[in-house]
């Protein structure tokens, strides 16, 4: 398993927003931009039951993901790998933290009523960067 450089690791660290791409039940690419945290190298993304990517990492683990700085998409990081786990446990605390650090409010503004969270853990494969500039 790669471990990310300091360089790549705030990226992730810094509000930048993440593309994710996920697999659809045809083997057609789906992606979304999300949050991040980390976890150690692992890196953790949020959700909410009934997305659609929530469901193509059910079914299959493979995950990409990239990341900009926003002031410099020169300074990128590009992710290859697989999500390990999928829980509920956490996943409300998990997405006010994601709240506090991308939006500066100390709990996620935009929940829905019966709304159920779902922290996805990524084990990085394979790690790419460019720093430029």
């Amino acid at each position: 398993m790669p471990t990310l450089s300091d360089q790549e690791r705030e990226l992730f660290e810094e509000p930048n927003f993440v593309h994710v791409a996920t697999l659809d039940e045809d083997g057609f690419p789906h992606a979304s931009p999300v949050w991040v945290s980390l976890d150690g190298d692992d890196i953790l993304i949020n959700s909410a039951e009934g997305r659609e990517k929530v469901d193509h990492v059910r079914r299959d683990d493979r995950i990409g993901l990239s990341v900009h700085r926003q002031e410099n998409p020169y300074h990128n990081v590009s992710v290859r790998g697989r999500v390990v786990e999928v829980t509920h446990e956490g996943a409300d605390a998990h997405i006010d933290a994601l709240a506090k650090k991308y939006l500066g409010e100390d709990t996620y503004p935009y929940r829905q009523p019966d709304e159920q969270r779902v922290i996805i853990r990524i084990r990085p494969e394979r790690v790419k960067s460019l720093f430029m500039g």
